[in-house]
């Protein structure tokens, strides 16, 4: 499982001092992010190609909270790819501790031009694993 660090800053915390529970999708978006820059491409890059892959589905657990200044560690991996979807599946954990804090899935649709489904980039597909 790949992992990203992330460190929590002081606006991602609500009036109780935890993580406000929307910000768990952004750090989502984050480790995806940088899943694909260690496989040695971009968003970025996918998007110059023609293609997209908006959200279609978020399931989000939340366990235990994520505080002020916490470094976090949101391990991601891909446990499905079909022709046009992509599922990325999250687990959130602080540095250091084996207790997870928050569970998650996304699923994506991978669009081409024009906004129709397309099939995935290879590179994209060969991230299940």
């Amino acid at each position: 499982m790949f992992q990203a660090r992330v460190r929590v800053i002081y606006g991602d915390t609500d009036q109780m001092g935890v993580v406000y529970y929307a910000n768990y999708l952004r750090y989502f978006e984050f480790a995806r992010s940088e899943l694909l820059r260690a496989h040695g491409r971009s968003y970025r890059e996918m998007e110059a190609e023609g293609f997209s892959l908006p959200v279609v589905e978020a399931t989000c657990r939340y366990v235990a909270p994520a505080r002020y200044e916490d470094v976090l560690l949101v391990g991601i991996e891909v446990p499905a790819v079909t022709r046009v979807t992509l599922t990325f599946r999250y687990q959130v954990t602080r540095e250091g501790e084996a207790a997870v804090l928050c569970t998650g899935s996304t699923v994506h649709a991978c669009l081409g031009k024009g906004g129709r489904p397309a099939r995935l980039p290879e590179w994209v597909a060969a991230l299940r694993g």
